[in-house]
């Protein structure tokens, strides 16, 4: 006897009872719980062994459910089973995929376990000469966008002022930004002790920088309604700037988060970050330039599908999005972790050119059974199992590795061999032991981590400025992400012309150099020796010479620097 049951997502009620009752009509109870893992299995059977019976027969059993359970059964059943069709062929249990095929998943034995992985065809432009480090900024924050910025805040100002006019400038906003990047690595109490006379720009630094037209925003109700409407010319700017970077072998999809607590509809808390309340970011970085910034996708709440791909999901999608920079011809590698994993995402990559891994749930896996955590505790620390499964020609393998508790890795171009050994803590001997560790294992623990570097370089000098306005949050955390992003891209030109580490500039050094190019208090030391251009102008004006520890006033000024500086012998 075999039966079918739909999983389409049509009318829930209809579907629950038709599922439950044909779970209780071919006593499926006993193979059902395989299929799914956790404390969903165990939620579900202690409810059906409770469910009130109002007439039995042969062929069907008739079941009383309040709407509450009925719904609360299905969105369960439904996560787990969706993309699938039940099918009991005697006493097992099959997943079959739309195409009518099933999905078997197939225990892998290890001598039969090779796989060959695809050779990376491309290879990264080798530099020509290593820039100023307001050179490699001004890639991503260039003319164009300042003089948006300053056309934006202009504009804002004289609609909340009509009379008056704020007569901001791109010099005077370059000044703002070199200001609040050098209050982001010299840390003082309050922030109105950074506006000293010198450095003050009171017209940008209190409260009217703007990047986009209110007038032209959309109301709530409105169907093209823009929650980032107006932040969206930056995103635009960067986004298109991050995605035309040349991009590595191996790349990484993660979250990211931007600290925030106030109020916003956009502030997400996410437990497990650094910082748990903020604005999430899904990021997609490279590992060999540890940690730069391809493409981005800021959460709005609902994650719509791409146009032209499958819908497979709100953590799926927002892949496929991001992967849309990476072109599968070349064989880039792309790693994830388990919110992100799924069957469809593995194989919809695959299709795409991609080849993938990444941790996974087990619910995830359709039909895709492992020993449990318990069993596999019983045998020595190392202990795996692999299995593999084709989908549309796509064939996926998955790997649990047992160390301290169980893990599952899939992947559609990693396997378990070769073999490495690891080294962990034993508790009981009191020591280091060696542990052996699958290379699907290996390979993930290598390449899962660009995201974090990331935070970590940002963390390291973030802009702290205070401000209610989300969009101002987001504009401070994208100067960080340039800078950040600007860095690696000249550690990758001085690897490539072969410059000593000692010689490279650090971070702070680097972030230095351009707060004091835009602030233009003191031009930095390469353009002051640089003896190219630096012809005096007069001007209608004095004002002190800018050579440190010179008192004078001078109507001299330098047409290149843009200093009032004395002659001096």
């Amino acid at each position: 006897m075999s039966c079918k049951v739909a999983l389409c997502r049509q009318d829930r009620w209809q579907f629950s009872l038709a599922f439950l009752k044909t779970i209780l009509t071919y006593k499926l109870l006993n193979t059902w719980p395989q299929l799914i893992s956790g404390h969903s299995s165990s939620f579900i059977s202690k409810r059906l062994d409770n469910l009130p019976l109002v007439d039995e027969t042969e062929s069907a059993v008739m079941i009383i459910l309040t709407t509450k359970a009925v719904v609360t059964l299905t969105a369960i059943l439904m996560h787990l089973l969706a993309p699938v069709l039940l099918v009991q062929e005697g006493d097992q249990l099959l997943l079959q995929g739309e195409n009518g095929k099933s999905i078997v998943w197939e225990m892998m034995q290890q001598q039969n376990s090779a796989k060959d992985i695809s050779i990376w065809q491309a290879a990264l432009p080798d530099a020509h000469e290593i820039r100023l480090p307001i050179q490699y900024f001004q890639d991503f924050f260039d003319a164009d966008l300042l003089d948006n910025i300053v056309e934006q805040s202009n504009l804002y100002y004289t609609q909340k002022n009509p009379n008056n006019a704020l007569k901001l400038d791109r010099n005077e906003l370059e000044q703002f930004i070199g200001t609040v990047v050098y209050m982001s690595i010299v840390h003082l109490p309050r922030s109105r002790m950074y506006w000293s006379s010198e450095c003050r720009v009171a017209q940008v630094a209190d409260k009217f920088i703007h990047f986009n037209d209110n007038s032209n925003m959309a109301a709530n109700n409105d169907g093209n309604y823009d929650k980032l409407f107006k932040i969206r010319p930056i995103i635009d700017s960067l986004l298109r700037k991050f995605q035309g970077l040349p991009q590595d072998q191996k790349l990484s999809v993660d979250e990211q988060m931007v600290p925030f607590k106030g109020r916003s509809s956009l502030k997400q808390y996410i437990p497990k970050k650094p910082y748990k309340c903020g604005y999430k970011i899904f990021v997609l970085c490279a590992f060999d330039t540890k940690g730069l910034v391809h493409s981005f996708d800021i959460h709005q709440g609902k994650i719509d599908p791409v146009p032209g791909e499958p819908d497979i999901g709100a953590s799926g999608n927002i892949v496929l999005k991001l992967a849309q920079v990476s072109h599968g011809a070349v064989n880039r590698l792309l790693f994830f972790n388990n919110w992100f994993s799924s069957l469809d995402l593995f194989v919809a990559l695959a299709n795409k050119g991609i080849p993938t891994l990444g941790t996974v749930q087990q619910s995830r896996l359709q039909g895709c059974t492992f020993s449990t955590d318990t069993d596999m505790k019983k045998n020595e620390r190392g202990t795996f199992e692999e299995k593999k499964v084709v989908v549309v020609n796509i064939q996926v393998r998955a790997v649990k590795w047992f160390d301290n508790r169980g893990v599952i890795v899939a992947s559609t171009f990693a396997i378990a061999q070769p073999f490495s050994n690891v080294e962990r803590w034993d508790r009981k001997l009191k020591k280091k032991v060696s542990v052996e560790c699958p290379s699907i294992i290996s390979l993930y623990n290598q390449f899962m981590g660009d995201v974090d570097t990331l935070d970590a370089l940002i963390a390291y000098y973030r802009i702290h400025v205070k401000s209610k306005k989300y969009y101002h949050r987001f504009f401070f955390h994208f100067i960080d992400m340039a800078i950040v992003n600007s860095w690696l891209l000249y550690r990758r030109d001085c690897e490539s012309l072969d410059v000593p580490r000692k010689k490279q500039k650090d971070l702070l050094t680097f972030r230095t150099s351009i707060a004091q190019a835009l602030s233009k208090a003191i031009p930095t030391l390469e353009v002051r020796s640089d003896a190219v251009g630096h012809w005096p102008v007069v001007e209608s004006g004095r004002q002190r010479c800018k050579l440190p520890n010179c008192k004078g006033q001078t109507v001299f000024k330098c047409l290149k620097c843009n200093v009032h500086l004395e002659f001096h012998e």
